[in-house]
């Protein structure tokens, strides 16, 4: 009996301890999986999860705390949460639910969107693999047996088999391949865009190369995908799949890089100076509006495919380059140069080079060019529309026009001609290449003509310029030289102003002096005029005086001499004192010592000796009168010379004659 009730005690404490092995703990940081054994219901017979209480995973997992299964019934499977950090993305596969359809590549999450119940997932239409919607940030408690969760750090889920694990593994590689953990960053400082690539969905029809835009309006929330970030939404509105003609711009963007990839590009940027003229690959057939006569192409309204008719202005544009193609086209001025060393700073004439001419006289210079055009901006479809690029405008168009129309200049003219009629040339070729370049919807603003040149090994040309200037440096020396001559002059002319400039002070004295001076001989003239006249007075009295005296005297002999017997006596006396004179100057005897006496003969008077008698014979002989007449008359002389006299005396006695005699 005792071992009786030993063994219902044992079995009672077995069972006691069976039953308490259906306890079972779940941390607040886990998650349990619950695997059923067996059941009266059998197992699953589809898919992997038991939604009926058959033997196999249940849909509904534990969590933290304390739970009550049956022993041996139930196995649980302690599982991590799953955790998003901040910032990235999580990516969910699930092993169970519906196929997929063949053109999908990811399961939609329209009914089946919530993962934390896996019960609502499968009866609302999951399906398998792998999902279109993502995981944000956050920490979510997801049977890791229905879905496997793919992070950055590391890959959430109940291993199964070794191929599967490879499976998940490789999705995992390509996620991160595509940056597919965390979210699209789009710069504003960086100036991109992002161009949208969609990996699901259904094929672009025949002959489109780009997805046109579709939900991209947000009143209509059962289709807007919110710039792809919904893909479900994205499908439901028509989108297709292939490369999208909508971008990203400035933003962050949660997208499911398994769904669609995101290329970033440069916007594209309309300097000042330029407009973009749009060509569009894609869009509708527009209507031509360019005309019925102009046959280079289709211009057409913006959003049609072709030229749009409108260029874009200046700016930053979010333009898809894979769309379309935007082609800048200058409004400033464009200069190009026929120069082979040169080029434009818009290089669109890199290719070009010197004109090759043959000059009426048969030499072949190479003349150098430089053309300034501009385009009017509206004008600038027309332009693209026409020639594709503003490059083979010039090499194809423009190159052989002016080529050839110089080259016909260059036939009319003889090389000299040429360099002396260069600005004429210049004003005629901008006045006739006008209207040819206005035809090519261009404006010719002027044209530029340089030195012609000679090809190489040939100094022909060299040799006339060298002559040609050789006889304008003679010009210019010559005009140097008078110029010099002109310069030496003024030189000389500012020399003088300077000196003059600087003996200023002393030609001053000096012509002060000089003024002086002259003031002074005026004087002394004037003093010596007075001392003359008075001199002349003095000696005009005087002589009168002397004369008057002399006239006396003169009389007074006169007098004297008819006094004593006229002329000859007195002649006779002078005579005789002249001879006495002598007589005693040479020591000669007056009276002879021997005395001779006349023997009284005729003639003889007795009263003179006979000197007396020589002297008085030589006397009478040389004035031709005789000695002895003493009754001589007055001459005329001196009668005219006593009347004279008395009239002068007449004079001096009258009242005016104290007047001074009158200047001369």
């Amino acid at each position: 009996m005792s071992n009786v009730l030993l063994c219902f005690g044992g079995l009672g404490v077995l069972l006691f301890l069976v039953l308490l092995s259906g306890i079972r703990f779940i941390p607040n940081n886990r998650i349990g999986l619950v695997e059923k054994r067996f059941s009266g219901k059998g197992s699953v017979k589809t898919g992997l999860i038991a939604l009926n209480g058959e033997a196999g995973f249940q849909p509904k997992v534990l969590r933290g705390g304390l739970h009550y299964l049956i022993p041996i019934q139930y196995v649980v499977h302690m599982m991590p949460l799953v955790t998003i950090p901040q910032g990235k993305i999580g990516y969910v596969f699930a092993r169970d639910g519906k196929q997929l359809e063949p053109t999908q590549v990811l399961a939609s999450n329209v009914t089946a969107h919530d993962f934390q119940d896996v019960e609502a997932f499968l009866k609302n239409g999951g399906q398998r693999g792998p999902q279109s919607r993502i995981l944000r940030e956050g920490t979510y408690a997801i049977n890791l047996m229905q879905f496997v969760v793919i992070t950055e750090g590391r890959v959430f889920s109940l291993p199964l088999n070794r191929d599967e694990n490879a499976i998940i593994q490789g999705m995992s590689d390509s996620i991160a391949e595509r940056h597919g953990f965390r979210p699209i960053v789009i710069k504003d400082t960086d100036d991109k865009i992002g161009v949208v690539t969609v990996h699901d969905g259904p094929s672009l029809q025949q002959g489109e190369i780009i997805a046109p835009i579709v939900g991209d309006d947000p009143k209509e929330p059962d289709t807007y995908h919110n710039k792809f970030q919904d893909p479900d939404r994205f499908l439901a509105a028509g989108g297709f799949r292939g490369r999208q003609l909508q971008v990203l711009v400035e933003g962050t963007y949660n997208i499911n890089r398994l769904f669609a990839t995101v290329e970033t590009l440069p916007k594209t940027i309309i300097d000042v100076g330029f407009v973009g003229v749009v060509v569009s690959y894609t869009g509708e057939l527009g209507l031509d509006l360019s005309g019925k006569e102009y046959r280079h192409g289709e211009l057409v309204e913006r959003e049609k495919r072709g030229v749009w008719s409108e260029p874009l202005l200046p700016g930053k544009y979010a333009f898809n380059t894979y769309a379309g193609k935007v082609i800048p086209v200058p409004t400033t001025n464009i200069i190009l140069k026929w120069i082979s060393t040169e080029t434009g700073s818009h290089r669109y004439d890199e290719n070009l080079a010197e004109v090759s001419l043959i000059t009426k006289d048969a030499f072949e210079p190479s003349l150098p060019l430089s053309v300034v055009i501009h385009i009017d901006y509206k004008k600038a479809p027309l332009v693209i529309q026409r020639f594709g690029d503003i490059k083979k405008l010039v090499e194809q168009t423009l190159d052989p026009m002016v080529a050839a129309y110089f080259k016909n200049i260059g036939q009319t003219r003889t090389l000299i001609q040429l360099l002396q009629e260069r600005s004429a040339i210049q004003q005629t070729a901008s006045t006739e290449m006008k209207e040819k370049f206005a035809h090519y919807n261009l404006e010719l603003e002027e044209v530029l003509i340089g030195t012609p040149s000679s090809p190489e090994n040939d100094t022909q040309i060299e040799t006339i310029l060298m002559q040609l200037r050789s006889r304008q440096v003679a010009e210019e020396q010559v005009e140097t030289y008078v110029r010099q001559q002109k310069a030496a002059v003024q030189e000389r002319e500012l020399k003088e102003a300077q000196a003059r400039a600087a003996m200023q002070t002393n030609i001053t004295e000096s012509e002060l002096n000089v003024t002086v001076q002259g003031n002074q001989g005026k004087a002394e003239y004037q003093r010596s005029v007075q001392q003359a006249a008075q001199i002349r007075a003095l000696a005009e009295a005087e002589a009168e005086k002397t004369a008057r005296i002399g006239i006396a005297q003169a009389l007074a002999v006169e007098e004297q001499v008819r006094a004593y017997g006229g002329p000859q006596f007195q002649v006779t006396q002078q005579v005789m004192e002249k001879f006495a004179n002598a007589i005693r100057e040479a020591k000669v005897d007056v009276v002879p010592r021997i005395l001779i006496k006349g023997n009284g003969g005729e003639g003889d008077t007795g009263t003179g000796s006979v000197i007396e008698a020589l002297m008085a014979m030589l006397l009478s002989d040389k004035l031709g009168v005789s000695v002895a007449d003493d009754s001589t008359p007055r001459s005329a002389e001196a009668e005219e010379l006593r009347k004279s006299i008395r009239e002068s005396m007449k004079k001096s006695s009258s009242p005016g004659s104290g007047e001074e005699p009158k200047k001369k």
